[in-house]
């Protein structure tokens, strides 16, 4: 069996890593336009590095309407990150890699907030999460003197308003991109298997034999090459939606895209650096997507300490961040023109935030960060450009067009070729969403004795049967694998 896997980011080097572990005698070829992988939505500079596992990101807890809270989604993604993990844990037991600390990290996951309705919400959130194992061990607050400890800079020269946050210990921070690094080395060291660097795949055309001629471009040679594989995947970020139209597979019809891109202010200070040690999250504006709830993040790169704040939105026509100007427009077409449109009428205030927010100065920026960080000082942070990401836009009987937030996996009738679409949390949980692929186009491998006894020892918890105290276990010892609990 032949395999295509487009984009080298972190998603393709999961897949990969599964499947060569799963099918030892696939042959596996990988495409990347640019000259190293992890370049583009991987970088570390370009996403959150936050592990997400709902801790403290308080858009996966929505407030409905009557005033309770949907905890289903923070749920599912705790389990699915626990599940990355897992797979990490069974990859350094089996030597694929020694050091852990260089790809993830403990650091304390804080929930912030403050206004009366504000801290009612986050009561009412905690005393819903702790009721579950997996988030048992959630402190909630709103003592001045603990709040200091937890978060000294969020609270240096903050007014006597109503504060509260909650605290897990054992959250963490992830550098997707060095994780990426470490996936691939491992993969390519592995027999028929071949990474592509400087390549670019220019068509998708499925032949009477069923198999995908994949046709390949050389940038540095313009040599033009194809390959002929049973079954191919695209994860390549936002150039996944052109790719996939250029599939011409029903599935892929009616979808659109938006980019947005992000910036960070990033602390130049080494002092303000050390007095921060937890990712602090907040509650996003009215009117802003997901990905733009704000936090002050410490962050570990490449064994370096660093403090970030955002993300700010951006705008630019491009869907990769190394993309093209006609992205968008080249994008859209007469069988998604009513999606967009109808996306773009009922999301109008989405539209006047990305407005907003290209218009905002340097020290537009700084306000934004002093409600997290009082005393900030605008000499001591700087701008700095993160990744871009395009938002799915699917169609909808009603609207036209809605905004689908989270990842979307679009795949053909007859199985053999598949895109990933969407954002956070993506990269974290990408382990679950990667078997979701395994089940749904290797069905018919996957009820073999021998590959469920594999599964079985690679992620014991793929067959969906874990209870919370199953998931307990298996984070005590997925945590002592990757030395999280040192």
């Amino acid at each position: 069996m032949h395999i295509s896997l487009i984009g080298g980011g972190i998603m393709s080097a999961t897949l990969g890593i599964l499947l060569k572990e799963l099918f030892p005698d696939i042959q596996i070829d990988i495409f990347e336009r640019l000259d190293a992988v992890a370049q583009e939505s991987s970088d570390a500079w370009n996403n959150a590095g936050t592990g997400h596992s709902a801790f403290c990101e308080l858009n996966y807890t929505p407030q409905q309407k009557d005033g309770t809270i949907d905890i289903s989604k923070a749920l599912k993604i705790a389990s699915s990150f626990e599940l990355s993990k897992s797979f990490w844990a069974y990859l350094m037991e089996n030597g694929y890699f020694d050091k852990p600390e260089s790809f993830v990290n403990n650091i304390p996951h804080i929930s912030f907030v403050w206004g009366k309705e504000n801290v009612d919400f986050l009561k009412k959130r905690h005393d819903l999460l702790t009721q579950h194992p997996l988030f048992a061990e959630m402190e909630y607050s709103e003592n001045t003197e603990i709040l200091e400890k937890w978060m000294p800079l969020v609270m240096e020269g903050r007014s006597d308003e109503k504060m509260a946050a909650t605290k897990m210990e054992i959250g963490t921070d992830v550098n997707f991109g060095k994780l990426t690094e470490v996936l691939f080395e491992h993969l390519c060291s592995l027999p028929n298997v071949k990474l592509h660097l400087n390549h670019e795949v220019r068509g998708l055309i499925k032949q009477e034999n069923e198999k995908w001629e994949v046709k390949v471009k050389d940038l540095l040679t313009s040599e033009k090459n194809f390959y002929y594989s049973d079954f191919v995947f695209i994860g390549a970020g936002g150039g996944t939606l052109p790719l996939l139209d250029n599939s011409d597979i029903e599935e892929a019809k009616g979808y659109g895209g938006f980019p947005v891109g992000g910036q960070w202010l990033v602390c130049q200070n080494p002092e303000i650096i050390a007095q921060h040690e937890a990712k602090v999250y907040g509650k996003a504006a009215v009117g802003a997507p997901p990905m733009s709830v704000p936090h002050l993040d410490t962050r570990l790169i490449d064994g370096k300490k660093a403090l970030l704040f955002g993300p700010f939105a951006g705008f630019s026509t491009k869907f990769l961040k190394n993309g093209s100007f006609f992205d968008l427009p080249l994008s859209i077409e007469p069988d998604n023109m009513m999606t967009m449109l109808g996306a773009g009428w009922h999301n109008i205030p989405l539209t006047k935030y990305l407005i907003e927010q290209v218009l905002m100065s340097h020290e537009d920026k700084m306000e934004a960060l002093r409600a997290y960080y009082p005393t900030a000082k605008s000499e001591d942070w700087t701008v700095e450009v993160a990744g871009q990401r395009v938002q799915t836009i699917k169609k909808d009987e009603k609207e036209g067009g809605k905004l689908e937030f989270g990842t979307e996996i679009v795949c053909s009738a007859d199985k053999s070729i598949v895109g990933l679409l969407g954002a956070s949390p993506g990269a974290s949980t990408a382990v679950y969403i990667m078997l979701e692929i395994l089940k749904k186009c290797f069905d018919t491998q996957l009820s073999n004795p021998e590959i469920q006894a594999k599964l079985d020892q690679m992620l014991p918890a793929w067959r969906g049967d874990f209870s919370p105290e199953d998931w307990l276990h298996q984070r005590a010892k997925s945590n002592h694998i990757l030395h999280l609990d040192d």
